[in-house]
Protein backbone atom coordinates (compact mmCIF):
# COMPACT_ATOMS: atom_id res chain seq x y z
CA UNK A 1 0.00 0.00 0.00
CA UNK A 2 2.53 3.19 -1.06
CA UNK A 3 1.79 6.32 0.67
CA UNK A 4 3.20 9.86 -0.26
CA UNK A 5 5.15 11.83 2.37
CA UNK A 6 5.50 15.62 1.79
CA UNK A 7 7.37 17.79 4.36
CA UNK A 8 6.16 21.61 4.01
CA UNK A 9 9.17 23.40 6.42
CA UNK A 10 7.63 26.67 7.57
CA UNK A 11 6.03 27.63 10.75
CA UNK A 12 5.00 30.96 12.17
CA UNK A 13 6.66 30.57 15.58
CA UNK A 14 8.90 28.01 16.91
CA UNK A 15 6.88 25.43 19.82
CA UNK A 16 9.29 24.94 22.56
CA UNK A 17 9.20 21.28 22.84
CA UNK A 18 9.69 20.65 18.54
CA UNK A 19 13.13 19.24 17.13
CA UNK A 20 11.39 18.78 13.61
CA UNK A 21 13.09 20.26 10.44
CA UNK A 22 11.17 23.36 10.24
CA UNK A 23 11.96 27.38 9.65
CA UNK A 24 10.02 30.54 11.01
CA UNK A 25 11.09 31.82 7.62
CA UNK A 26 9.14 31.44 4.29
CA UNK A 27 10.95 33.82 2.30
CA UNK A 28 12.30 30.94 0.20
CA UNK A 29 8.91 29.26 -0.03
CA UNK A 30 8.63 29.92 -3.66
CA UNK A 31 11.63 28.27 -4.53
CA UNK A 32 11.00 25.60 -2.34
CA UNK A 33 7.96 24.51 -3.89
CA UNK A 34 9.38 24.14 -6.97
CA UNK A 35 12.01 22.48 -5.92
CA UNK A 36 9.72 19.85 -4.22
CA UNK A 37 7.88 20.21 -7.85
CA UNK A 38 10.93 19.22 -9.59
CA UNK A 39 11.69 16.46 -6.67
CA UNK A 40 8.72 14.73 -7.55
CA UNK A 41 9.46 14.69 -11.33
CA UNK A 42 13.17 13.24 -10.92
CA UNK A 43 12.03 10.24 -8.42
CA UNK A 44 11.64 7.00 -10.47
CA UNK A 45 8.38 5.32 -9.84
CA UNK A 46 9.27 2.29 -7.63
CA UNK A 47 6.21 0.08 -8.88
CA UNK A 48 2.75 -0.04 -10.38
CA UNK A 49 0.43 0.09 -7.43
CA UNK A 50 -1.48 2.75 -7.06
CA UNK A 51 -0.72 5.63 -4.43
CA UNK A 52 -3.23 4.88 -0.74
CA UNK A 53 -2.44 7.49 0.98
CA UNK A 54 -0.96 11.23 0.99
CA UNK A 55 0.39 12.80 3.81
CA UNK A 56 1.48 16.83 4.50
CA UNK A 57 3.42 17.41 7.15
CA UNK A 58 5.89 19.70 8.96
CA UNK A 59 6.14 21.97 10.21
CA UNK A 60 2.83 23.42 9.72
CA UNK A 61 1.34 22.81 5.86
CA UNK A 62 -1.77 24.92 6.76
CA UNK A 63 0.09 28.10 5.97
CA UNK A 64 0.67 27.59 2.59
CA UNK A 65 -1.23 29.01 -0.09
CA UNK A 66 -4.38 26.81 -1.35
CA UNK A 67 -2.37 27.12 -5.09
CA UNK A 68 0.51 25.78 -3.62
CA UNK A 69 -1.28 22.45 -2.31
CA UNK A 70 -3.02 22.40 -5.33
CA UNK A 71 0.26 22.40 -7.40
CA UNK A 72 1.90 19.57 -5.41
CA UNK A 73 -1.26 17.74 -5.54
CA UNK A 74 -1.41 18.11 -9.24
CA UNK A 75 1.97 16.84 -10.02
CA UNK A 76 1.68 13.84 -8.05
CA UNK A 77 -1.16 12.88 -10.06
CA UNK A 78 0.64 13.26 -12.80
CA UNK A 79 3.39 10.86 -11.74
CA UNK A 80 1.20 8.51 -10.20
CA UNK A 81 -1.46 6.55 -10.41
CA UNK A 82 -4.04 7.44 -7.66
CA UNK A 83 -6.12 5.11 -5.97
CA UNK A 84 -9.86 5.30 -5.87
CA UNK A 85 -10.69 5.72 -2.22
CA UNK A 86 -7.27 8.13 -1.98
CA UNK A 87 -6.68 9.60 1.68
CA UNK A 88 -4.97 12.74 1.65
CA UNK A 89 -4.33 14.37 4.96
CA UNK A 90 -3.36 17.98 5.99
CA UNK A 91 -1.43 19.04 9.17
CA UNK A 92 -3.42 22.06 10.04
CA UNK A 93 -2.95 24.07 13.30
CA UNK A 94 -6.08 25.86 14.72
CA UNK A 95 -5.37 29.31 14.13
CA UNK A 96 -5.47 28.14 10.06
CA UNK A 97 -8.79 26.69 10.06
CA UNK A 98 -11.48 29.01 8.76
CA UNK A 99 -14.43 28.53 6.73
CA UNK A 100 -12.78 29.58 3.34
CA UNK A 101 -9.74 27.53 3.98
CA UNK A 102 -11.98 24.48 4.94
CA UNK A 103 -13.71 25.01 1.54
CA UNK A 104 -11.26 25.65 -0.73
CA UNK A 105 -8.66 22.77 1.32
CA UNK A 106 -11.98 20.58 0.23
CA UNK A 107 -11.83 21.59 -3.57
CA UNK A 108 -7.97 20.74 -3.76
CA UNK A 109 -8.47 16.87 -2.75
CA UNK A 110 -7.73 16.97 1.17
CA UNK A 111 -10.34 14.91 2.87
CA UNK A 112 -8.74 14.32 6.56
CA UNK A 113 -7.33 16.75 8.46
CA UNK A 114 -4.20 16.25 11.63
CA UNK A 115 -4.94 19.72 13.91
CA UNK A 116 -1.89 20.20 16.23
CA UNK A 117 -4.35 21.71 19.52
CA UNK A 118 -2.10 19.83 21.81
CA UNK A 119 -4.29 21.47 24.44
CA UNK A 120 -7.30 23.18 25.54
CA UNK A 121 -5.81 24.70 28.28
CA UNK A 122 -4.23 28.58 27.70
CA UNK A 123 -1.75 28.56 30.33
CA UNK A 124 0.04 25.59 28.90
CA UNK A 125 -0.56 26.58 25.08
CA UNK A 126 1.50 29.76 26.06
CA UNK A 127 4.21 27.36 27.93
CA UNK A 128 4.30 25.40 24.66
CA UNK A 129 4.74 28.52 22.65
CA UNK A 130 1.75 27.40 20.35
CA UNK A 131 0.41 30.25 17.88
CA UNK A 132 -2.95 29.54 18.81
CA UNK A 133 -5.33 29.45 21.96
CA UNK A 134 -7.97 27.76 23.87
CA UNK A 135 -11.44 29.17 22.30
CA UNK A 136 -9.35 28.69 18.52
CA UNK A 137 -8.57 25.11 19.62
CA UNK A 138 -12.52 24.43 20.40
CA UNK A 139 -13.63 26.47 17.29
CA UNK A 140 -11.97 24.70 14.75
CA UNK A 141 -13.41 21.20 15.68
CA UNK A 142 -16.59 22.54 15.35
CA UNK A 143 -15.93 24.12 12.04
CA UNK A 144 -14.09 20.95 10.56
CA UNK A 145 -17.31 19.55 10.83
CA UNK A 146 -19.83 22.23 9.88
CA UNK A 147 -17.40 21.63 6.33
CA UNK A 148 -18.36 17.99 6.10
CA UNK A 149 -15.17 16.58 7.10
CA UNK A 150 -15.59 13.77 9.34
CA UNK A 151 -12.52 11.98 9.32
CA UNK A 152 -9.76 13.93 11.33
CA UNK A 153 -7.41 13.84 13.81
CA UNK A 154 -6.73 15.93 16.91
CA UNK A 155 -3.16 16.01 18.67
CA UNK A 156 -2.36 16.36 22.40
CA UNK A 157 0.06 16.42 24.48
CA UNK A 158 0.62 14.98 28.12
CA UNK A 159 2.73 14.85 30.98
CA UNK A 160 4.40 18.08 30.50
CA UNK A 161 5.32 20.15 33.99
CA UNK A 162 1.91 22.17 34.01
CA UNK A 163 -0.57 19.80 33.01
CA UNK A 164 -2.55 18.91 36.29
CA UNK A 165 -4.24 15.70 36.30
CA UNK A 166 -7.58 17.81 36.37
CA UNK A 167 -6.69 19.71 33.28
CA UNK A 168 -5.93 16.26 31.30
CA UNK A 169 -9.49 15.05 32.59
CA UNK A 170 -10.91 18.15 31.22
CA UNK A 171 -8.86 17.87 27.91
CA UNK A 172 -10.60 14.76 27.28
CA UNK A 173 -13.71 15.06 28.27
CA UNK A 174 -13.49 17.88 25.86
CA UNK A 175 -12.27 15.31 23.28
CA UNK A 176 -15.39 12.87 24.31
CA UNK A 177 -17.59 15.66 23.98
CA UNK A 178 -16.79 16.50 20.48
CA UNK A 179 -16.56 13.00 19.18
CA UNK A 180 -13.29 13.37 17.87
CA UNK A 181 -13.10 10.18 15.29
CA UNK A 182 -9.21 10.17 16.01
CA UNK A 183 -6.74 11.44 19.00
CA UNK A 184 -2.60 10.91 19.02
CA UNK A 185 -1.49 11.82 21.82
CA UNK A 186 1.87 11.89 22.74
CA UNK A 187 4.02 12.14 26.02
CA UNK A 188 6.02 15.29 26.43
CA UNK A 189 9.79 14.52 25.48
CA UNK A 190 12.59 16.94 26.07
CA UNK A 191 14.53 16.45 22.50
CA UNK A 192 18.24 17.71 22.94
CA UNK A 193 19.18 21.73 22.08
CA UNK A 194 15.06 22.25 21.84
CA UNK A 195 14.10 25.68 23.86
CA UNK A 196 12.36 23.06 26.21
CA UNK A 197 15.62 21.68 26.89
CA UNK A 198 17.57 24.79 27.57
CA UNK A 199 14.47 26.12 29.54
CA UNK A 200 15.00 23.01 32.18
CA UNK A 201 18.89 23.35 32.05
CA UNK A 202 18.36 26.94 33.25
CA UNK A 203 15.81 26.06 35.57
CA UNK A 204 13.10 28.17 34.12
CA UNK A 205 11.04 24.91 33.68
CA UNK A 206 10.30 22.37 36.41
CA UNK A 207 11.62 18.57 34.40
CA UNK A 208 9.20 16.38 32.73
CA UNK A 209 8.07 13.65 35.92
CA UNK A 210 8.00 10.02 34.36
CA UNK A 211 5.16 8.98 37.14
CA UNK A 212 2.98 11.61 36.28
CA UNK A 213 3.05 11.26 32.37
CA UNK A 214 2.58 7.15 33.12
CA UNK A 215 -0.64 8.30 35.48
CA UNK A 216 -1.99 10.57 32.90
CA UNK A 217 -1.43 7.81 29.81
CA UNK A 218 -3.41 5.07 31.64
CA UNK A 219 -5.77 7.44 32.17
CA UNK A 220 -6.20 8.13 28.42
CA UNK A 221 -6.64 4.71 27.83
CA UNK A 222 -9.23 3.84 29.87
CA UNK A 223 -11.68 6.58 29.14
CA UNK A 224 -11.02 6.29 25.34
CA UNK A 225 -11.33 2.44 25.73
CA UNK A 226 -14.73 3.28 27.83
CA UNK A 227 -15.72 5.29 25.49
CA UNK A 228 -15.34 2.89 22.38
CA UNK A 229 -12.36 3.85 20.66
CA UNK A 230 -10.02 1.58 19.20
CA UNK A 231 -6.37 1.96 21.05
CA UNK A 232 -4.76 0.43 17.73
CA UNK A 233 -1.29 2.04 18.54
CA UNK A 234 0.94 3.01 21.45
CA UNK A 235 -0.10 7.02 20.86
CA UNK A 236 -2.90 6.40 18.42
CA UNK A 237 -7.36 6.42 19.13
CA UNK A 238 -9.73 6.02 16.63
CA UNK A 239 -13.39 5.22 16.29
CA UNK A 240 -13.90 2.09 14.38
CA UNK A 241 -13.20 2.64 10.79
CA UNK A 242 -11.49 5.78 10.83
CA UNK A 243 -7.98 4.75 11.61
CA UNK A 244 -5.31 7.10 10.09
CA UNK A 245 -4.36 4.82 6.50
CA UNK A 246 -1.00 6.28 6.06
CA UNK A 247 0.32 6.16 9.57
CA UNK A 248 -0.60 2.69 9.63
CA UNK A 249 1.51 1.88 6.60
CA UNK A 250 4.70 3.07 8.04
CA UNK A 251 4.17 0.57 10.93
CA UNK A 252 3.33 -2.27 8.58
CA UNK A 253 6.07 -1.94 6.55
CA UNK A 254 4.65 -0.86 3.54
CA UNK A 255 6.93 1.40 1.08
CA UNK A 256 6.06 5.35 0.64
CA UNK A 257 7.87 8.00 -0.72
CA UNK A 258 8.98 11.33 0.59
CA UNK A 259 9.62 14.85 -0.80
CA UNK A 260 10.92 17.79 0.49
CA UNK A 261 13.97 18.67 2.71
CA UNK A 262 14.76 15.77 5.56
CA UNK A 263 11.85 13.64 4.18
CA UNK A 264 11.96 10.23 4.60
CA UNK A 265 11.56 7.17 2.11
CA UNK A 266 11.41 3.36 2.21
CA UNK A 267 11.15 0.93 -0.33
CA UNK A 268 10.98 -2.13 1.08
CA UNK A 269 14.88 -2.81 1.60
CA UNK A 270 16.53 0.96 1.39
CA UNK A 271 15.84 3.63 3.84
CA UNK A 272 16.24 7.20 2.42
CA UNK A 273 16.19 10.55 3.58
CA UNK A 274 16.69 14.02 2.28
CA UNK A 275 19.27 16.80 3.42
CA UNK A 276 17.34 18.78 6.36
CA UNK A 277 18.66 22.01 4.99
CA UNK A 278 16.52 24.36 2.87
CA UNK A 279 18.88 26.27 0.82
CA UNK A 280 20.72 22.82 0.42
CA UNK A 281 18.13 21.54 -0.80
CA UNK A 282 16.45 24.08 -3.34
CA UNK A 283 20.04 24.38 -4.40
CA UNK A 284 20.46 20.66 -4.92
CA UNK A 285 17.22 20.05 -6.56
CA UNK A 286 18.14 23.35 -8.91
CA UNK A 287 21.33 21.03 -10.28
CA UNK A 288 18.76 17.84 -10.93
CA UNK A 289 20.18 16.28 -7.94
CA UNK A 290 18.02 15.19 -5.37
CA UNK A 291 19.90 15.69 -1.78
CA UNK A 292 20.05 12.36 -0.16
CA UNK A 293 21.20 9.74 2.19
CA UNK A 294 20.20 6.41 2.30
CA UNK A 295 21.14 2.67 3.65
CA UNK A 296 19.98 -0.59 3.03
CA UNK A 297 18.72 -2.71 5.68
CA UNK A 298 20.01 -6.03 6.44
CA UNK A 299 18.02 -8.60 7.25
CA UNK A 300 18.33 -8.03 11.11
CA UNK A 301 17.47 -4.96 10.73
CA UNK A 302 14.19 -5.30 9.04
CA UNK A 303 13.42 -7.87 11.72
CA UNK A 304 14.42 -5.31 14.55
CA UNK A 305 12.26 -2.62 12.79
CA UNK A 306 9.15 -5.22 12.10
CA UNK A 307 9.72 -6.10 16.13
CA UNK A 308 9.20 -2.18 17.72
CA UNK A 309 6.61 -1.28 15.17
CA UNK A 310 4.60 -4.22 15.23
CA UNK A 311 4.25 -4.52 18.81
CA UNK A 312 3.31 -0.95 18.88
CA UNK A 313 -0.19 -1.59 17.55
CA UNK A 314 -3.27 -3.65 19.16
CA UNK A 315 -2.13 -6.55 16.46
CA UNK A 316 1.13 -7.23 18.06
CA UNK A 317 4.39 -9.04 16.85
CA UNK A 318 2.94 -11.65 14.20
CA UNK A 319 5.04 -14.72 14.80
CA UNK A 320 3.34 -16.20 11.72
CA UNK A 321 5.07 -13.11 9.61
CA UNK A 322 8.33 -13.65 11.40
CA UNK A 323 8.31 -17.09 10.44
CA UNK A 324 7.59 -16.44 6.64
CA UNK A 325 9.72 -13.31 6.29
CA UNK A 326 12.57 -14.26 8.56
CA UNK A 327 12.87 -18.25 9.74
CA UNK A 328 11.20 -20.61 12.16
CA UNK A 329 14.52 -20.22 14.49
CA UNK A 330 14.09 -16.57 14.36
CA UNK A 331 10.22 -17.31 15.39
CA UNK A 332 11.19 -19.68 18.18
CA UNK A 333 13.54 -17.40 19.32
CA UNK A 334 11.60 -14.52 19.39
CA UNK A 335 8.80 -16.77 21.47
CA UNK A 336 11.04 -17.89 23.84
CA UNK A 337 12.52 -14.50 24.48
CA UNK A 338 9.23 -13.04 25.40
CA UNK A 339 8.46 -15.70 28.02
CA UNK A 340 9.70 -13.17 30.93
CA UNK A 341 7.29 -10.46 29.82
CA UNK A 342 4.14 -12.99 29.46
CA UNK A 343 5.18 -14.12 33.31
CA UNK A 344 3.69 -11.49 36.28
CA UNK A 345 6.21 -9.92 37.86
CA UNK A 346 4.64 -9.62 41.51
CA UNK A 347 1.00 -11.02 42.98
CA UNK A 348 -0.98 -9.16 40.44
CA UNK A 349 -2.54 -10.61 36.70
CA UNK A 350 -1.81 -6.87 35.96
CA UNK A 351 1.59 -6.77 36.29
CA UNK A 352 1.63 -9.00 32.95
CA UNK A 353 3.19 -6.97 30.13
CA UNK A 354 2.51 -9.42 27.31
CA UNK A 355 0.28 -12.02 26.29
CA UNK A 356 0.56 -14.50 23.58
CA UNK A 357 -2.91 -14.79 21.16
CA UNK A 358 -3.25 -16.95 18.20
CA UNK A 359 0.72 -16.32 17.43
CA UNK A 360 0.39 -12.72 18.16
CA UNK A 361 2.64 -10.88 20.88
CA UNK A 362 0.69 -8.41 22.18
CA UNK A 363 1.26 -6.11 24.80
CA UNK A 364 -1.19 -5.73 27.86
CA UNK A 365 -2.47 -1.82 29.04
CA UNK A 366 0.50 -1.73 31.67
CA UNK A 367 3.15 -3.37 28.89
CA UNK A 368 2.34 -0.36 26.79
CA UNK A 369 3.85 1.77 29.43
CA UNK A 370 7.57 -0.38 28.40
CA UNK A 371 6.98 -0.63 24.85
CA UNK A 372 10.18 0.62 24.08
CA UNK A 373 12.10 -0.81 26.41
CA UNK A 374 10.54 -4.40 25.81
CA UNK A 375 10.90 -3.95 22.14
CA UNK A 376 14.55 -3.10 22.38
CA UNK A 377 14.95 -6.20 24.90
CA UNK A 378 13.64 -8.61 21.81
CA UNK A 379 16.00 -6.98 19.69
CA UNK A 380 18.41 -9.58 17.57
CA UNK A 381 22.03 -8.77 18.19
Amino acid sequence: MPGIYIHIPFCKQACHYCNFHFSTSIKNKNELIDAILSEIELTPVLNADPIQTIYFGGGTPSILPIADIERIIGALKKKFAFAEQLEITLEANPDDINEHNLAAWRLSGINRFSIGIQSFVDEELKWMNRAHNAIESLACIDMVRAAGFNNFSIDLIYGSPLLSDEDWEKNIDIVLKKDVPHISAYALTVEPKTALDKMIAAQRSAAVDPEKQARQFLFLIDKLNEAGYEHYEISNFAKPGLRSNHNSSYWKGDLYYGFGPSAHAFDGNNRRWNVANNALYIQSIQKGIIPFEEETLTTKQRLNEYIMTSLRTVEGIDLNIVEKKFGKEKRDVLEKASGKWRVASGESEADRKMILKDAHLILTREGKLFADGIASDLFFD
